[in-house]
């Protein structure tokens, strides 16, 4: 089976998670935690800073790791680092997706998520 290692920025302000909707692919519609794929050489917080960078636009601060999902789409196994972050600067572009939306800890069951990301809003509830 195909092998994808990405990182996603788990982006919070003021007790709220920034969540991202797809706007294309297989996925389209789902919601997600931006990030994407590691280059080569590349160390996770430098492969999570430049891709959000080219998805929204803006510069974050990588602040701690906070878990690494392992699932089995049905094309591929994904193994996801994910780390929560901070923005540096306040102002967002979505270059990639459809939407986006602030959800507090209670919110964050009111959108679908990625089979992999509700992993990750499982380990945000239980902090």
């Amino acid at each position: 089976m195909k092998q994808i290692e990405v990182v996603a920025a788990i982006i919070q302000k003021d007790g709220c998670f920034f969540a991202t909707q797809r706007g294309s692919g297989e996925w389209k519609d789902w919601w997600e935690f931006p990030g994407g794929k590691m280059e080569a050489g590349e160390t996770p917080e430098e492969a999570l800073k430049r891709e959000i960078r080219e998805e929204l636009s803006t510069d974050i601060s990588v602040e701690e790791f906070l878990c690494t999902v392992e699932y089995d789409y049905p094309k591929f196994h994904l193994t996801m680092h994910c780390y929560l972050c901070s923005l540096l600067t306040e102002a967002l572009h979505l270059n990639e997706h459809e939407a986006a939306k602030w959800l507090s800890k209670d919110e964050l069951d009111s959108v679908k998520w990625l089979p992999a990301d509700l992993e990750v809003v499982e380990t945000i509830k239980g902090k």
